[in-house]
């Protein structure tokens, strides 16, 4: 079996995005059997997938299974090391680009039974709920804060058995908290490269991408692990 760094932070995002996004058309597009399941479905079901994206990338080669830019960073600034920075962020942009495609394929009649373009667009990538770019920017800066120092504090206490599970409640706990403003991207894979797939694919009915709030859900996480790097790099972490 051929196993690498590169090929497991692809697969394992990919499969973070199928079934992280799948979740949001399941519960968002008419006529599935999961229309209108409400925010606990999403978000439970997001935590599901950031777990199952850990195991399925350490298995693929990529033991970090970082799957998300801000945590490849924060870990750079933290260690002083940014190697795997560019051939990590690639192949998690790539992944999720895939991801999403697979979603769109699974739900290929959904889209047209779907009038509500936002909606679609939601099936993709995030929105605020109040555009404020500043407040939606803060959200996420705070939502990647928690994240990035609890991954990083998960494995240091839990080990790498309980890791992944413990990250996934993490995650449905951020989904929970802190994620009614923005959708909580925190993740610029997560929110990027579904963006570009929804730009691109033959989507039916669909509308505009949103690129103008597209920044925020990418210069948020960035700028919250560069913030996080630093902080346990300062503390000896």
């Amino acid at each position: 079996m051929i196993t690498s760094p590169f090929l497991g932070e692809l697969i394992g995002t990919m499969v973070l995005i199928l079934l992280g996004n799948g979740v949001v058309a399941n519960v968002l597009l008419s006529k599935t059997k999961g229309n209108n399941g409400g925010l606990i479905a999403i978000t439970a079901g997001w935590g599901f997938a950031v777990t199952m994206g850990i195991f399925i990338a350490q298995k693929f080669g990529s033991p970090a299974a970082h799957l998300n830019p801000a945590v490849t960073i924060a870990m750079a600034v933290k260690d002083n090391n940014f190697s795997n920075v560019l051939p990590f962020i690639s192949a998690q942009l790539l992944g999720a680009i895939l991801g999403a495609t697979l979603v769109w394929l699974h739900h290929l009649p959904h889209w047209g039974a779907t009038n509500d373009q936002s909606l679609k667009l939601a099936a993709f990538s995030t929105s605020p709920a109040i555009p404020n770019a500043p407040a939606n920017l803060i959200s996420e800066i705070i939502g990647t804060l928690v994240l990035v120092i609890g991954v990083i504090a998960l494995y240091a206490e839990a080990g790498s058995g309980m890791a992944p599970l413990l990250v996934g409640v993490l995650v449905w706990s951020i989904g929970l908290s802190l994620g009614g403003t923005t959708g909580y991207a925190i993740n610029p894979a997560r929110d990027l490269g579904p963006r570009i797939a929804h730009a691109i694919l033959p989507i039916a009915g669909k509308g505009g991408s949103e690129w103008g709030y597209a920044w925020v859900p990418v210069v948020g996480p960035i700028v919250a692990a560069l913030i996080a790097g630093a902080i346990l790099n300062g503390f000896g972490f």
